[in-house]
């Protein structure tokens, strides 16, 4: 099949299996704002609420209170500074000067050495299921440049040598080092860490509470104003824009990886984004999506993707051993199972 026949589809979970509310809101542009950044609430004691694209996704942000319009402010500085670290294909930010490197040493700020050793705390305890280092498999793949392509055999094993979490060297100073050959890519952890750093800048702010939603990440704080805890819908895997289900939560971050948020079919075969570093394919065990409730977002963000790759069986014993998360596992058949200290409803147009 030629390149240009290839069917392509990348959708953005966010817009559609995000927060469920009743509001009708108008959007506004403010001063010193671009036209990707929109905010409403202008009231005193409004909730105040922005829609910001980055990290190549749409982030919907509200928060609650009335110092909200400021701590919404310096939500979105964060955004875009954390963007500027933390991109692959960005040549200023930190992770293209580690991959460029060569095997040397680079200084990079504080916050992408204290990513990338939440990233490589969650490979350890997952034996490198999650792997910040799976770049170059990724790349063969076509997913980070948009040239989707199903590499050769060779190819993905040559790629493969170059991919291991346990040659990154977290060293004295904020400086970082990787094996010639090697890159990192931080996009399956990056989200998570931005929307616990937001909850924590609202939370200094004075807010009452918040909801952001980062693409397929949701994290949230406090309950909303009238009380009741947030409701997250779970986008419904079959088709990509339905919700399958929702989960009541507070002071949360849920986090889902699924087959349909990046994919692309050749030969009429579909092959998704989420690499088993062990084959160097698209994972492949009968699950659709991962979805990971716990109170910390880096670590619901690489645990999502790392169960996903080990599938229901190694994913439940991982629940088992670390009862702090709870999991949404929907099945390709359509089928799920959900552990037992959630507060999940299936939608019965799901069913």
């Amino acid at each position: 099949m030629k390149p240009a026949e290839r069917e392509t589809k990348r959708k953005n979970k966010n817009r559609r299996a995000a927060i469920l509310c009743c509001a009708a809101l108008i959007l506004l542009l403010p001063t010193g704002l671009s036209s990707c950044d929109k905010i409403t609430g202008s009231s005193a004691g409004d909730p105040v609420r922005r829609e910001v694209f980055a990290m190549d996704t749409i982030m919907d942000l509200t928060v609650y209170g009335a110092d909200g319009g400021e701590a919404m402010n310096q939500a979105v500085d964060l955004i875009h500074r954390y963007e500027t670290l933390f991109s692959v294909t960005n040549p200023d930010s930190d992770v293209a000067k580690i991959n460029r490197a060569d095997g040397e040493a680079v200084s990079v700020s504080p916050e992408t050495w204290e990513l990338l050793e939440r990233g490589l705390a969650v490979s350890e305890s997952t034996d490198g299921a999650f792997d910040v280092s799976i770049y170059p498999l990724v790349k063969a793949w076509g997913f980070t440049t948009g040239k989707y392509r199903v590499p050769e055999r060779a190819e993905r094993e040559q790629a493969l040598k170059k991919v291991d979490y346990r040659k990154i060297r977290l060293l004295p100073d904020n400086r970082v080092q990787i094996e010639k050959g090697m890159e990192l890519d931080l996009g399956a952890v990056a989200k998570g860490y931005l929307s616990q750093k937001l909850m924590e800048l609202f939370r200094k702010c004075g807010v009452d509470s918040a909801i952001v939603s980062l693409g397929g990440n949701v994290q949230t704080m406090g309950r909303k104003e009238n009380g009741e805890p947030f409701v997250v819908g779970i986008t419904d895997p079959a088709d990509g824009s339905g919700i399958y289900g929702t989960l009541t939560v507070e002071n949360r971050a849920v986090v889902t990886s699924g087959i349909y948020q990046r994919y692309f079919t050749e030969g009429g075969r579909q092959y998704h984004h989420i690499m088993d570093k062990s084959t160097g394919m698209p994972a492949e065990n009968g699950l659709a999506s991962v979805t990971v409730v716990t109170e910390d977002g880096a670590r619901a963000d690489a645990l999502a993707t790392a169960l996903y790759v080990m599938g229901e069986k190694k994913a439940l014993e991982y629940q088992k051993a670390n009862p702090d998360i709870e999991l949404v596992l929907i099945r390709r058949d359509g089928t799920c199972f959900t552990t037992s200290g959630l507060s999940f409803r299936r939608n019965r147009a799901a069913e």
